[in-house]
């Protein structure tokens, strides 16, 4: 009996050291339920799917277009044109109603061939639709199952009225080029969260089990500076990052013949620029506490809204009008459309030089802040 008795005791004492946290209740239990209820808003509540299209518009097309415009006389027909407010965002709207799948609604831009094709590219539209004497062809990657579905919901509206899914359908474009596949989305986007997860768990986790573990408190003693510390620390950590950020494209290079179509010395300028943001991120979060459970909770605090929102997987055009703005402010998306660009649409210094010095300053600020008020112990 009196064993049970010092076993509840422990078992006592251990939950009251937990519930004299705080912090831990709060990313431990609260935390979570706030990421949940912000992703199901995001991902099942909205049971309307929009699709974006692109329209090579026949006045825009080479001289042999036929002037005459099949696809255009039907959005006219079928389709909803926006008002004079609407017209930044679309041109028409097309809604395909279902009531046990969800609607489809289908923006359609009208723009020009390149600025279709570097939409493509950035995840802003799945598919471009190009009307040639009269046959509408469709223009999407292959690879890409959403545009693949689109290409069938509006081939059944605009063609025959037939669902044609062969490849060998003559209307179908594949675009395979280089920038358009999905593998040329995806490798930028796990670059830059490669550079984030190594930097907030890399610097902020080492730092935070140094001073849980009374590392931190030794040097103390030691005639070392604190930025000394920090910055060696930064160092090493971009120097693996550059390494395994080089591994995963030579591995992109050679599997799936992947380029890079931009200048080379603003891509490595925006990669550490980029390294240092998130070097600075890290120190901040890092700064204060010594529990490795709160640390825990304040890099996945960083962490998770970036992933999920930044563009890394698919594009964050699919979120919210509203939220867009907000979401083209984080580090992570700045750093990851820049890459991008580089990669897919051939960007220079001249568009990527803004992004260097938001993601440099960001790092720097932050640097000193979390400089400021680091503890040893």
């Amino acid at each position: 009996m009196n064993r049970l008795f010092q076993l509840w005791q422990l078992t006592m004492a251990l939950y009251r050291e937990i519930l004299r946290e705080p912090g831990v209740l709060f990313w431990g239990i609260i935390f979570p339920i706030l990421m949940s209820l912000g992703l199901g808003v995001a991902f099942t509540k909205k049971s309307d799917v929009i699709r974006k299209v692109a329209i090579i518009s026949p006045a825009l097309n080479p001289p042999k277009t036929d002037s005459s415009s099949v696809l255009l006389t039907f959005l006219e027909n079928n389709a909803e044109e926006a008002t004079s407010e609407e017209k930044e965002s679309y041109d028409w709207k097309l809604v395909m109603k279902d009531e046990k799948l969800g609607n489809s609604i289908f923006l359609f831009y009208k723009m020009e061939w390149q600025k279709a094709m570097m939409e493509l590219k950035r995840g802003t539209v799945n598919i471009i639709l190009l009307e040639i004497n009269g046959v509408t062809e469709y223009h999407f990657d292959p690879m890409n199952p959403d545009a693949q579905l689109s290409y069938l919901k509006l081939n059944s509206m605009i063609g025959p009225g037939k669902i044609a899914a062969s490849e060998s359908n003559p209307n179908i474009k594949p675009l395979t080029v280089t920038g358009t596949r999905y593998i040329d989305f995806l490798v930028p986007g796990l670059i830059s969260m490669g550079v984030m997860m190594s930097c907030m768990w890399g610097i902020s986790y080492g730092i935070i089990e140094k001073r849980s573990k009374k590392l931190l408190r030794r040097l103390v003693a030691t005639p070392m500076k604190k930025s000394h510390f920090l910055i060696a620390l930064i160092t090493v950590r971009i120097s693996m990052n550059f390494i395994e950020s080089a591994v995963l494209f030579l591995f992109a290079l050679f599997a799936f013949d992947m380029v890079i179509q931009g200048d080379l010395s603003s891509l490595i300028l925006l990669f550490l620029a980029g390294n240092i943001a998130f070097s600075g991120i890290a120190v901040f979060v890092s700064s204060h506490t010594s529990n490795t459970e709160v640390g825990n909770g304040l890099i996945n605090v960083v962490v998770m809204p970036m992933m999920v929102l930044s563009g890394i997987f698919f594009s964050y055009h699919n979120f919210p009008d509203w939220s867009i703005p907000v979401i083209q402010k984080f580090p992570l998306t700045t750093m990851t459309d820049g890459i991008r660009s580089i990669f897919n649409e051939g960007a220079g210094f001249a568009e990527t030089a803004i992004p260097i010095l938001i993601l440099t300053a960001t790092g720097v600020v932050f640097f000193l802040t979390g400089l400021k008020i680091f503890k040893w112990h």
